[in-house]
């Protein structure tokens, strides 16, 4: 079982800079955003930069990356305008992702903002089928914490987009979302509960990607803000369990926690290695 882990690193200067950006952290896979996810905007990768970047991965990294999308992007709205512009921008991403021969593109349902969780959902499987997916990449439908009319917090939301949408997508699962949204993590029964249930009504088969990140809100209040891994309300023993649990081991773990309180991404990054008990790389 190969322990791979690694953290959400800057872009700056140039995507190739990610590399050493996770490298500096001690990470062995990871994700970016491909521009500001504040703002609509095209990834505009140079061939030189992408070129760069994939040596670079292939060369230091167990990968694989993942894109994250940008935070506008919103496949559940019922609004036309915003889907388009959601829709365009989930294609220059996964466009994005081919160019720099990452795998995956991971994207957050939205808000159905009125729709209803039915509506909601049938918008957001109707804009992935119209996504013109290279091949080699495939889109993550993100968990979500769960406030107001945010889509994806509850795992039945994610099996019913994979159910209702003509596109091959899997599931990327946050540790920090999942509590939040109800689903407790804070101890080893309650991990092994908390994955049966996903595996009972996702199935397992669809998870790619972990956003590993420990929650400074208890479970269930939908608040999502990430703390260090094992010393947030998740906590250790919790976080202990998610890091080894045998259905979990292999998969891919990118950290958004915080850098505060003298701690940053490399803490962490070190602190999933310390409680991983295999310890492979």
């Amino acid at each position: 079982m190969t322990l791979r882990v690694g953290a959400h690193v800057s872009i700056a200067g140039g995507v190739d800079n990610a590399v050493g950006n996770q490298l500096d952290v001690g990470g062995n896979c990871g994700q970016i955003f491909t521009h500001s996810p504040q703002v609509w905007q095209d990834p505009n990768i140079g061939d030189e930069e992408a070129e760069k970047f994939r040596t670079g991965t292939k060369k230091n990294l167990k990968g694989p990356w993942v894109i994250h999308t940008s935070y506008l992007v919103n496949l559940c709205t019922p609004k036309d305008d915003l889907r388009e512009k959601s829709l365009d921008s989930m294609q220059k991403e996964v466009d994005a992702a081919a160019q720099l021969d990452i795998p995956y593109v991971n994207v957050h349902l939205g808000a159905h903002t009125g729709a209803g969780v039915d509506g909601g959902l049938d918008n957001a499987a109707s804009v992935l089928d119209e996504v013109d997916v290279p091949e080699g990449v495939t889109i993550l439908v993100e968990s979500d914490a769960g406030s107001g009319t945010k889509l994806g917090g509850e795992f039945e939301h994610l099996a019913e987009v994979i159910d209702r949408t003509e596109q091959d997508v899997d599931v990327c699962l946050d540790t920090a979302h999942m509590f939040a949204a109800g689903y407790d993590l804070s101890s080893a029964p309650a991990v092994n509960e908390t994955i049966a249930e996903f595996n009972d009504v996702v199935g397992l088969e669809h998870l790619e990607y972990i956003h590993l990140n420990d929650s400074k809100h208890e479970c269930g209040t939908n608040k999502d803000e990430h703390a260090h891994i094992g010393e947030g309300l998740i906590g250790e023993e919790g976080m202990e369990r998610f890091i080894n649990h045998p259905d979990l081991a292999d998969v891919p773990m990118a950290l958004e926690t915080p850098t505060e309180d003298g701690k940053s991404f490399e803490w962490n990054i070190n602190r999933v290695r310390e409680l991983r008990h295999d310890h492979e790389e």
